[in-house]
């Protein structure tokens, strides 16, 4: 049976971290950022943590 291969795409949009947890970066922060708040703006820029019902479906896909 041959290796099984990560999934690039999964592997450059999140990251394992220390602990086990897995971090993401936040959607809708790219474009039409004029109509958006500052506040909300400046929230977007910061990594969150995935759903713990995902980590184990998204570990799959980017440790395998």
């Amino acid at each position: 049976m041959p290796k099984m291969k990560s999934n690039r795409a999964a592997k450059k949009r999140f990251k394992v971290t220390g602990s086990g947890k897995v971090k993401r970066w936040k959607a809708y922060g790219s474009h039409l950022l004029t109509k958006k708040t500052r506040k909300r703006k400046r929230n977007l820029r910061k990594p969150t943590l995935v759903d713990e019902t995902e980590v184990k479906r998204i570990k799959r896909l980017i440790l395998a």
